[in-house]
């Protein structure tokens, strides 16, 4: 995809119309960085955790990203200059920002029971016993329509209007080629990965790495904690 030609239509605002691709794939990787991927290791002498940054309103950051990440859909469609784009857009965007209200709840949900906003105090207040991940205190209910939530607005099937094969055009980015074409998938495919960490942080315990000592310590790299059983 790199090497194939770069279009760009007649009619497109050339600014917007190459600013899009980004507005959806920064977002989904920003999300990443506030996803406790495991627990407090020790190399070198250098302690740290696995997360890149953990902000006392890290859960907040989650749906601000994903908010802008509708507008890439909606300003792709809206500069291409093309009618097909422009429909495909306004029904994508539609679909993302009205299960942006359930997503936005369900969070409210976890937060309310866990006390922070913070990614990492989330994990930690599940991370006693399995009663205590907000998927069985909160009684499995936010949990599916997360989920729901989720597929919808990463527009997956059975939601995935957006692709607009019944026009037989590709929806917002039909104008597009080349690697501004293949940055919107990529968006898409790292939204996949990016929400699904997402999932497991709010509602079940991840690799925390507390009380576990390595019966064979590699020399220079040491890890302190455990893995959950």
């Amino acid at each position: 995809m790199f090497f194939k030609e770069d279009l760009l239509p007649d009619r497109a605002d050339s600014v917007v119309f190459k600013l899009a691709p980004y507005l959806s794939l920064v977002p989904a990787l920003l999300i990443f960085t506030v996803v406790p991927v495991g627990g407090v290791i020790t190399i070198s002498g250098h302690t740290f955790e696995l997360q890149v940054a953990d902000p006392p309103i890290g859960i907040l950051l989650v749906l601000a990203m994903s908010a802008i990440a509708v507008y890439g859909v909606m300003l792709a469609g809206w500069s291409s200059g093309s009618k097909y784009p422009l429909l495909g857009s306004v029904r994508a965007s539609a679909q993302m920002i009205s299960y942006e209200a359930a997503l936005g709840i369900t969070v409210v949900t976890v937060v309310l029971v866990t006390g922070s906003l913070s990614t990492r105090a989330i994990v930690d207040s599940q991370a006693t016993n399995f009663w205590d991940w907000n998927l069985i205190r909160l009684g499995f209910v936010p949990f599916v329509l997360f989920l729901v939530a989720v597929t919808a607005e990463l527009t997956r099937p059975p939601f995935d209007l957006t692709e607009a094969e019944s026009e037989l055009v590709g929806g917002f980015h039909t104008e597009y080629s080349s690697i501004r074409f293949a940055l919107f998938f990529l968006a898409e495919f790292m939204n996949t990965i990016t929400m699904s960490a997402i999932v497991v942080t709010l509602f079940s315990e991840v690799p925390t790495g507390r009380s576990h000592t390595s019966p064979r310590p590699q020399s220079g790299c040491r890890s302190s904690g455990s893995w959950p059983r």
